[in-house]
């Protein structure tokens, strides 16, 4: 198991009893596996004394108004590639596959881009591969470190030592498409409403050709996808409105 993934995953997850409990141990972890410089594992070291010290409920708090409560932020990978789009329950599905083939079972209750879940998954892999996967996703990674920073959150600092196990540069072409996208108030309640005025994301089993068309290539296919801009510019204008 690749144990810093393992941390990161633990890191970004919706602050518990649990984790509270288990964030003392984060720092030997890191420093252990040696796998990220000094400077980065002395910001997770911080995010995590606090994870361990402050109290529940302001954890739960602060993680609410970053996350849940701000699409621009989510840590759902596909919302920010796909939005709403039809190619989104495609794309879970597949994701969901290889989750499975892998023998990662996930909670009832998650989508399978979510972040956490999929740092999860990568700790399981051997190194080469998770940074590939890590590789895919780096563009996405960048957007959200950046917004963080804007915001001062220490929760950057996770989003960087991402970016620094990736080892590749984004393209900024692509970074800066996802950063034109409005990015959300969460103190703006009427407008966080109408933003989630959508129909969820649902998605069902495999089809008949699930178990071809499922693997690290066309999960990363589906992940780049979301690069490029829709070749209809109405569906861009209201993809763009809805903050996607």
């Amino acid at each position: 198991m690749i144990r810093t993934l393992k941390v990161l995953s633990l890191l970004l997850a919706y602050p518990t009893e649990e984790i509270r409990a288990a964030a003392p141990s984060f720092a030997a972890v890191l420093d252990e596996e040696g796998l990220l410089p000094e400077g980065r594992r002395g910001a997770l070291r911080r995010l995590a004394t606090q994870l361990g010290e402050r109290g529940l409920y302001d954890l739960e708090e602060r993680y609410v108004l970053l996350f849940d409560r701000t699409r621009s932020l989510s840590l759902h990978l596909f919302e920010h590639v796909h939005g709403e789009s039809r190619d989104r329950g495609q794309a879970m599905v597949e994701l969901k596959d290889l989750y499975a083939a892998n023998g990662l079972e996930m909670p009832a209750n998650e989508l399978p881009d979510y972040l956490p879940l999929f740092l999860e998954f990568l700790s399981t892999r051997p190194l080469g591969e998770a940074r590939e996967y890590l590789g895919d996703i780096v563009h996405i990674v960048t957007v959200l470190r950046e917004r963080l920073g804007r915001r001062k959150s220490i929760y950057a600092e996770v989003f960087a030592a991402i970016e620094t196990l990736a080892g590749v540069r984004p393209d900024r072409q692509d970074v800066e498409e996802l950063l034109e996208r409005p990015d959300d108030d969460p103190n703006d309640l009427a407008a966080i409403d109408r933003v989630w005025e959508e129909e969820p994301v649902t998605f069902g089993g495999p089809g008949p050709d699930a178990s071809a068309s499922c693997g690290p290539d066309r999960v990363a296919a589906q992940i780049r996808a979301g690069r490029r801009p829709p070749p209809d510019p109405g569906n861009a204008t209201r993809g763009a409105e809805r903050g996607s």
